[in-house]
């Protein structure tokens, strides 16, 4: 168990654990906690609060073999009834851990947390493709380059007369200053449009 604690401690100084009662509701509620752990000296209230904000929160709860004061010397306070791993590499670690303790109690969580930790990482590296691709843009193929033109028959010594050009008049595409504003309506004027003398 000690190995466990030390585990948490380390995702504590990594700054991926929130402890408390508050800040773990705040996490789950904002679908960032992985895995809610309550101590197993927990008051009965806390442990319904854990597994309510578990399941708001779409995470894991699992009361550990630990009592307060453990678990709290891991996370350097004197006491902690809960906390929870916003990080998903170490709450499957941690999980792990737990079910090699004891895998009947524990088993099954590492299961469910290990598939999505898999989904996680196949997340994050498409999205670091998707920002690659955005960055370098996608490479596209170089046109083949055109033919080599065939060969012109001589021309005559006598120069060709060009076809007269026709005179075209060119329209002013432009709307005119009433055309432009024609449905706008009017501005209004404010403190700031009055001019002072």
């Amino acid at each position: 168990m000690e190995h466990i604690l030390s585990m948490i401690g380390l995702a504590k100084k990594a700054g991926l654990v929130e402890i408390g009662e508050e800040p773990v509701g705040a996490a789950a509620r904002a679908k960032h906690a992985r895995v809610i752990l309550v101590a197993e000296d927990a008051g009965a209230s806390s442990v319904r609060r854990a597994y309510s904000f578990a399941q708001s929160g779409a995470c894991l709860c699992l009361t550990v073999s630990a009592n307060k004061d453990d678990l709290g010397r891991a996370l350097g306070r004197t006491s902690c009834a809960m906390a929870a791993v916003t990080d998903i590499g170490f709450a499957e670690s941690i999980v792990k851990k737990l079910a090699v303790l004891d895998e009947a109690r524990y088993g099954a969580a590492a299961a469910q947390l290990s598939v999505k930790a898999k989904r996680a990482a196949e997340r994050k590296r498409e999205q670091l493709q998707h920002e690659k691709n955005v960055q370098q843009g996608k490479k596209k193929r170089k046109a083949e380059p055109p033919a080599a033109p065939a060969p012109k028959a001589e021309q005559s010594a006598a120069p060709k007369k060009s076809a007269p050009r026709k005179n075209t008049v060119r329209k002013n595409t432009a709307p005119s200053p009433a055309d432009r504003f024609a449905g706008s309506r009017p501005v209004k004027k404010g403190k700031g449009s009055i001019k002072k003398k």
